[in-house]
């Protein structure tokens, strides 16, 4: 369930490393995967904002003026007149033409997963600090339990 992610982690993964290591290598994986999630939705939520704001502008038949970034530090000033559509970056070089209301469930869906993925990357996490904790206080008992056995051997060797 929560330790989806983790569990995957594992399958292949040689044990040379103890576990409190391991955990650590996951727990890093995780929070980058948490910080570019926690980037990814104020986007998203920004481009659904301009989608909206382009479509609220047409439906009253006023133009949009917007400032847009040419290169780094020089921008423009465009006039956005009674548009049908919007170009969306995909990623990886990728840029597509979709009709407004395309863009705005396109939007809308990526949005709730991301959302739903955060949610997920959470609970692993917090599954993964839980998994720490029960390791290091396994690990704690068991040198406490070896502790107490040899001072026992030692007191019977000395008496």
């Amino acid at each position: 369930m929560s330790g989806s992610v983790v569990q995957r982690f594992w399958q292949g993964q040689p044990s040379s490393a103890p576990p409190a290591c391991q955990y650590k290598i996951v727990e890093m994986k995780l929070l980058a995967q948490q910080r570019d999630l926690q980037a990814k939705i104020p986007d998203i939520e920004k481009c659904l904002d301009i989608v909206a704001t382009l479509q609220a502008k047409k439906a009253l038949g006023e133009a949009l003026t917007a400032d847009f970034e040419l290169s780094e530090g020089i921008y423009s000033r465009a006039k956005i007149e009674d548009t049908d559509s919007v170009c969306l970056w995909l990623g990886a070089n990728v840029m597509l033409e979709y009709s407004c209301d395309e863009a705005n469930a396109l939007l809308k869906k990526n949005l709730e997963n991301a959302k739903a993925s955060l949610e997920v990357l959470v609970a692993d996490l917090q599954f993964l600090r839980d998994q720490q904790t029960i390791t290091q206080v396994t690990i704690a008992r068991v040198f406490n339990w070896d502790v107490h056995q040899r001072r026992s051997k030692q007191a019977i060797k000395e008496t």
